[in-house]
């Protein structure tokens, strides 16, 4: 039986404009329940150009970055003795094949025997040029210390990422589609590089692995960061403490020195805490005119 009392029963013709908003406020929002988030790719705000550079590839024909200049770069560092790096090797030559006129991946081979490395370009077929790094060229761009290492530079020769070990190979075409301005299903971040990129631009990050400085005010964390710029780890790597922490986090040498570092600041900040003079209250006569 309906206890609804006569005179607070509503019309089903009052209530259909009710029902159709709740299912057009249903078709809107549905559909970002039935689908995941998108995945997201970075890029570097405001990149920095690629060095440029002048080497023979295995076949004996000059090779540079600037003849590729316009399309989409993978500069791609690897080893013949390097596991992951054979490992991706036909997902670039896949690559390559599919964008081939707006793409070109070069492969610089970090190895001492040329001949092992024409072999395993034979071997596998690959269909983009390869030549011997150099120590300049290692340099240049910023020391290669773990292969594979893979830059992405966009068509004006400038570099947006980097990659440094085994990464799955729909994230570099879906980066390479983004450079292409081809429709993709991801969505499109920037950054400023603070050293992820180049080590050069530690100097420009706030935070940096395993350093933990919330005990120091800001003015102190200035001061903290600026002695990480400016002091060499001394693990032999020849970089500031700051590159070190970003370059090799595991490295226990800039670890310890950026802890004692913060000690030392914070210290001589408890310090003048203490010999600062106290401040007595302003008497009620003194704030007489």
């Amino acid at each position: 039986m309906n206890t609804t009392p006569p005179n607070r029963r509503r019309s089903p013709l009052k209530l259909f404009p009710f029902c159709l908003l709740g299912l057009a406020i249903s078709g809107l929002f549905l559909p970002l329940l039935a689908f995941p988030q998108l995945p997201v790719i970075r890029f570097v705000r405001d990149p920095d150009p690629a060095p440029d550079f002048q080497l023979k590839d295995l076949a004996g024909k000059d090779l540079s970055l600037a003849s590729a200049h316009g399309k989409v770069v993978l500069l791609n560092f690897w080893a013949t003795w390097c596991g992951p790096c054979r490992a991706e090797i036909p997902s670039l030559i896949e690559l390559q094949n599919r964008y081939k006129e707006r793409l070109q991946i070069i492969g610089l081979a970090d190895d001492d025997d040329q001949d092992a490395v024409k072999q395993v370009v034979e071997s596998e077929g690959i269909n983009f040029p390869v030549a011997m790094v150099t120590n300049k060229v290692r340099f240049d761009y910023g020391g290669i210390l773990a292969l594979p290492t893979l830059f992405v530079i966009n068509g004006e020769g400038r570099i947006v990422q980097k990659h440094v070990g085994l990464f799955n190979p729909a994230l570099y075409e879906t980066e390479v589609r983004a450079l292409l301005d081809l429709p993709i299903a991801a969505k499109v971040e920037t950054f400023e590089d603070t050293g992820e990129i180049f080590l050069k631009h530690a100097d420009r990050a706030t935070m940096l692995p395993g350093v933990n400085t919330t005990k120091l005010t800001p003015e102190q964390r200035l001061v903290a960061l600026h002695k990480f710029n400016a002091e060499e780890c001394t693990c032999g790597c020849k970089l500031t403490l700051a590159q070190c922490r970003i370059n090799d986090p595991a490295c226990s040498y800039s670890k310890d020195r950026a802890a004692a570092i913060v000690e030392e600041i914070f210290a001589a900040g408890e310090k003048d805490k203490a010999g600062m003079p106290a401040t007595a209250p302003a008497s009620p006569e003194s704030a007489k005119p």
